[in-house]
C-alpha cells in the first residue's frame, strides 16, 4: 500500500524517465526532498548530486539511516554498484530509481510536482541584486489577500529552486520564488521548473560578470525568466534600468516598466533616512520601513505586482508597512553608535547603493565605512574592486576600512585621497574599528556573505540577530 506522497510512483518515474532498481518499496511515498544526507528525515526523497569535489552517492546509506524512503541513482554509478543498491533498497525497504543525471531528475520531478497545482499564481523574481528583499516585500503585500509560499532564504539555484517548490501545498494560492544564477543557461533551466506567469527583474548589474563576461550577457541571461511566457503572462522591469527596453521585447506575454514615473498613483516620495521612505499612494500615506533608494525601488516592483492582482490600496499599504528586514540586509542597529548591517551579499551595484545611502544621511558624528570583498567577480575582480576604491574616495565617509585580499585593490585606489585602512585579517579590522569609533558615529558594514564581516560588530558591542 502506498503512503501519503508528494508524487505517486508512476508519476515520479515517468517525470524523471527513470528505471526501478530491484523492487519498489511496499509502502512507497516521500514527504520531503533533500540533497544533503544530513537533512534527510523520515520519508525523504534523497537526491545524491555529483559535483567537482563530492559525489553524493557515497552518502546514500547515511540518508537511509536518517529515514530516506526513496533514492535517485545516476546511471553512471550503476555498473559497479547495482547489486549494492538493490541490497540497500531491500534492507531499508526503500525505492531506488536509476536516472541519467540526478540534478536533472530533481528538476524534472520538481516541474511535475508544480504541475499538480494548476491554479497556483506563480511569481518568479530575478536580478543582479535585491532578489531576496523584493521577494520578501512581494510576499508581505500579497499575503494580505492570499495564502503565500516562498523559497526560504536564498534557495534560488539549479538545486535550490527545485527543492523550494516542493514546499507548495494545496492551501497555497501564490508561490513567490527567486531565481539566481551561477552559470550561463541556469535561469532558463529553473524557469522551466516553475513556469512563472508573473516575473520581476530587479536590475541588470555586474554581479556574476566574472561568469558571463559582459553586462549584455547578464541582461540576456536574466531575460530568460520570461522564456516560458504564454500570451497571458506579465513581466515587470525597472524603468530606470538601461536594459529596460531590451527586456521588454518578448515573444509572448507582455513586460511593463515599474517605478515612480511609471505609476501615476505614487506622489510625494520622501526619504526618511534610516527610517525608510514615505510616500503617497492612491491618496493614502505609506511609511515603507526598509531604508535606501534601491529598497524603495524593490517596493515599487511589489506595488506593480499587487496592482496586477487587484489588491486594494489598504492591503498594499498594510503589506508594505509590515515588511521586516532579513538578517544582513539593510538592518539598522541604533544605540550609542548606529550600525547599518548589510553583509548578506555584495557586488559593485549593491556596494554603490549602500555607500550612496549612507552618504545621503545627515549625520553629526563620523561616518565609517567597512567594506569587505565582493566575491564571484572572476577576471574583472581586481578592476571592479579598484573602481569601488575610487568611489569610496569620493564618498562622504570620514574613514574607510577595507577587508579582504581583493579589497587591497580598493585600498590602493583610495589611500591617496581619503583616510583609509586595509587588512585581510578580521581581528585587525575589529581592533581598528574599536579604536576609531565614538558614540554618535555611523558605521556601515558591507561585504559578500562569505567574508563573515558581521564578526566586526562584536568590536562595537553590538549583538546581531543571527547569522542566517
Amino acid at each position: 500500500m502506498e503512503t501519503e506522497t508528494l508524487l505517486s510512483f508512476e508519476n515520479l518515474i515517468d517525470a524523471v524517465e527513470g528505471k526501478l532498481i530491484g523492487k519498489k518499496s511496499s509502502c512507497f511515498g516521500f514527504s520531503s526532498v533533500a540533497i544533503d544526507s544530513r537533512e534527510c528525515a523520515e520519508g525523504s526523497l534523497f537526491v545524491p548530486l555529483i559535483g567537482t569535489t563530492q559525489n553524493g552517492h557515497i552518502y546514500i546509506e547515511q540518508a537511509l539511516q536518517k529515514g530516506a524512503s526513496t533514492v535517485f541513482v545516476a546511471n553512471s554509478e550503476l555498473a559497479e554498484n547495482e547489486a549494492k543498491f538493490a541490497s540497500l533498497a531491500e534492507k531499508f525497504n526503500a525505492t531506488f530509481i536509476a536516472v541519467s543525471n540526478t540534478m536533472t531528475a530533481l528538476q524534472k520531478a520538481a516541474k511535475r510536482y508544480v504541475e499538480q497545482f494548476p491554479s497556483l499564481i506563480k511569481i518568479g523574481v530575478t536580478g543582479s541584486s535585491g532578489k531576496t528583499t523584493t521577494k520578501e516585500i512581494i510576499a508581505s503585500v500579497l499575503s494580505q489577500k492570499y495564502s503565500v509560499v516562498t523559497n526560504i532564504g536564498n534557495l534560488n539555484s539549479e538545486t535550490g529552486l527545485p527543492l523550494s517548490v516542493f514546499k507548495i501545498r494545496q492551501e497555497h494560492e501564490v508561490g513567490i520564488f527567486e531565481m539566481g544564477m551561477n552559470r550561463r543557461g541556469e535561469i532558463s533551466e529553473i524557469a522551466s521548473v516553475l513556469f512563472p506567469s508573473i516575473a520581476v527583474i530587479t536590475n541588470i548589474g555586474t554581479a556574476h560578470i566574472g561568469i558571463l563576461g559582459t553586462q549584455d550577457a547578464i541582461a540576456e541571461e536574466k531575460k530568460q525568466i520570461f522564456s516560458n511566457f504564454s500570451e497571458n503572462c506579465i513581466g515587470f522591469v525597472p524603468e530606470n534600468d538601461k536594459y529596460a527596453s531590451f527586456l521588454q521585447k518578448v515573444k509572448k506575454g507582455r513586460v511593463e516598466k515599474y517605478g515612480i514615473n511609471s505609476n501615476r498613483r505614487i506622489r510625494d516620495v520622501s526619504s526618511s533616512g534610516l527610517d525608510g521612505t514615505t510616500f503617497e499612494y492612491d491618496g493614502v500615506f505609506i511609511k515603507f520601513p526598509v531604508p535606501g533608494k534601491h529598497n524603495f525601488s524593490n517596493a515599487l516592483a511589489a506595488i506593480s505586482v499587487a496592482e496586477y492582482l487587484h489588491l486594494s490600496t489598504d492591503k498594499i499599504k498594510k503589506g508594505l508597512e509590515s515588511v521586516k528586514t532579513i538578517f544582513g540586509r539593510s538592518q539598522i542597529y541604533r544605540g550609542e553608535k548606529t550600525l547599518v548591517h548589510d553583509c548578506y551579499n555584495a557586488n559593485p551595484d549593491s556596494m554603490e547603493s549602500a555607500i550612496s545611502f549612507c552618504d545621503d544621511l545627515e549625520w553629526k558624528g563620523k561616518k565609517i565605512y567597512v567594506l569587505g570583498d565582493m566575491l564571484e567577480l572572476g577576471e574583472k575582480s581586481k578592476e571592479l574592486h579598484a573602481e569601488l576604491g575610487k568611489k569610496a574616495a569620493k564618498s562622504d565617509a570620514d574613514y574607510v576600512l577595507f577587508f579582504g585580499n581583493e579589497m587591497e585593490n580598493a585600498y590602493k585606489a583610495c589611500k591617496d585621497k581619503k583616510r583609509c585602512f586595509w587588512s585581510s585579517n578580521i581581528q585587525d579590522i575589529s581592533e581598528e574599528l574599536e579604536s576609531s569609533v565614538c558614540n554618535g558615529d555611523l558605521i556601515l558594514l558591507k561585504a559578500s556573505k562569505g567574508m563573515e564581516l558581521w564578526r566586526a560588530a562584536d568590536a562595537l558591542n553590538i549583538k546581531l540577530g543571527g547569522h542566517a
